[in-house]
C-alpha cells in the first residue's frame, strides 16, 4: 500500500505552510488548462512494474483557497499477465494554503477508471488524495507537481482481487486564460493633523471639507470629496442613477452633477491627472459588466472634456470586481453602481 508514503510528504508541505497576510485583495478567477506527465508506482496487488503516462486538466480558480478541475489521463504498466492500460477521468478539488509565487495545495479527486489487461477490460471507481504545489513563472505560466495516493475498485480484472492501491506523481504546467486581474491600490489618506495655530487665522470653512479657508488651497471643493491636508480633492464618488438602465448614456440629473464637477475642476490651480473609474453591481456576467463599466467611464470623461476640463482624464472600467456594499440587496447594488474620480498625485 502506498498511502503511508504520503505522510512524510504531508508533514514537509505542512511545515512550510503558515498563515500569511495578503496586502492585496485576491481577484483571480480565470479558467486554465494544465497538461501533465505521470509516473505511477504500482501497488503489489497489480503484480506489475511501475509505468508512465500523462493527461490534461481544465480548471477554474474559484477563490483564494479553491480550484476545481476536470482531468483525463492515461497510464501504462508492464505486468506478468500482460500490459496494463489505465484510462480514466476525475473531478478534482484543490485547496491552496497560500497564493504566493510558491503555492502549496492539497487535493481530493473522484472519478472512474477503465482498465485493460491483455484481452480483459473492466471499469471501476477511482479516488485520489495528495499534496502538491505550483510555482508562478509568469502571470500566464505556472509549473505544477503533486503526489497522490490512488485507490481503484475493479471487479472485472483479477478474480479475488478487487482493490488496487498505487502512488502517482504528476509533473506539468498550468496556462491560465486571459490577463491576470490585479487589485488597484486604494488611497489611504491619513487623518488630518491638527491645524497649526496661526495668528488671526480664520476658522471659516466655506466648502465644508474640514480644512480652514486660510489653509485651503482648493477653497471650492465639490461637496462629498475626500481631501488631503491642503483641502484639495483626492477622491469623489458619484452615486445614484447616473446612467440610463443597462446603458452608458448619462441621465439629465447626472449631467447636472458633472456640470458642478467641471466648474469645480476648472477653478483649481492644480491640474492633476484624474482617473475616472466605472463600477457596476453583480447583475450580468463578469465580461459584460467590465465592458459596461468601461463605456460608462468613457462617457463621463467625454462629458467633462466637453465642459473644457483641462485635467488629463483617463477612463478605466472595473466591472463588479470592487464592490463597496452587499450585492445581495438592492440598496447594496445601488451603492456599487457608481463612478469614482481619483486624483493622481505625483
Amino acid at each position: 500500500m502506498q498511502r503511508n508514503k504520503l505522510i512524510p510528504l504531508l508533514a514537509i508541505i505542512g511545515a512550510g505552510v503558515l498563515p500569511s497576510a495578503h496586502a492585496d485583495q485576491f481577484l483571480d478567477n480565470r479558467w486554465y488548462a494544465a497538461p501533465f506527465a505521470s509516473y505511477i508506482r504500482a501497488g503489489g496487488d497489480r503484480d506489475s512494474k511501475d509505468g508512465f503516462g500523462g493527461g490534461l486538466a481544465v480548471g477554474k480558480i474559484l477563490n483564494e483557497q479553491f480550484n476545481v478541475e476536470l482531468r483525463g489521463f492515461y497510464n501504462g504498466l508492464n505486468g506478468k499477465q500482460g500490459n496494463w492500460n489505465l484510462e480514466g477521468g476525475t473531478v478534482d478539488l484543490q485547496y491552496y494554503f497560500t497564493r504566493n509565487k510558491f503555492a502549496p495545495y492539497a487535493v481530493l479527486a473522484a472519478g472512474g477508471l477503465n482498465t485493460c489487461v491483455s484481452a480483459t477490460c473492466g471499469a471501476g471507481i477511482l479516488a485520489e488524495g495528495g499534496v502538491g504545489f505550483t510555482y508562478e513563472v509568469h502571470d500566464n505560466f505556472l509549473l505544477r507537481s503533486d503526489v497522490r495516493y490512488r485507490y481503484n475498485n475493479n471487479y472485472h480484472i483479477q478474480p479475488g482481487n478487487t482493490d488496487y492501491n498505487d502512488m502517482v506523481v504528476n509533473v506539468g504546467f498550468v496556462i491560465p486564460f486571459g490577463e491576470k486581474p490585479k487589485a488597484v491600490a486604494k488611497l489611504d489618506i491619513p487623518a488630518p493633523a491638527p491645524a497649526p495655530v496661526v495668528a488671526d487665522c480664520s476658522t471659516k470653512d466655506s466648502d465644508a471639507d474640514g480644512v480652514n479657508d486660510c489653509l485651503d488651497k482648493c477653497p471650492n471643493t465639490l461637496k462629498g470629496s475626500k481631501v488631503d491636508f491642503n483641502g484639495c480633492p483626492v477622491r469623489l464618488i458619484l452615486k445614484g442613477q447616473n446612467f440610463k438602465h443597462d446603458s452608458a448614456e448619462l441621465t439629465p440629473e447626472s449631467k447636472l452633477i458633472l456640470d458642478e464637477v467641471a466648474a469645480s475642476l476648472n477653478s483649481y490651480p492644480e491640474k492633476n491627472e484624474i482617473e475616472v473609474q466605472g463600477h457596476t453591481s453583480s447583475e450580468g456576467s463578469d465580461a459584460y459588466n467590465l465592458k459596461l463599466s468601461q463605456k460608462r467611464a468613457n462617457s463621463v470623461v467625454a462629458y467633462l472634456k466637453s465642459k473644457a476640463v483641462t485635467n488629463k482624464l483617463t477612463a478605466k472600467g472595473f466591472g463588479e470586481s470592487q464592490p463597496i456594499a452587499d450585492n445581495k440587496t438592492e440598496a447594496g447594488r445601488s451603492e456599487n453602481r457608481r463612478v469614482e474620480l481619483i486624483w493622481i498625485t505625483n
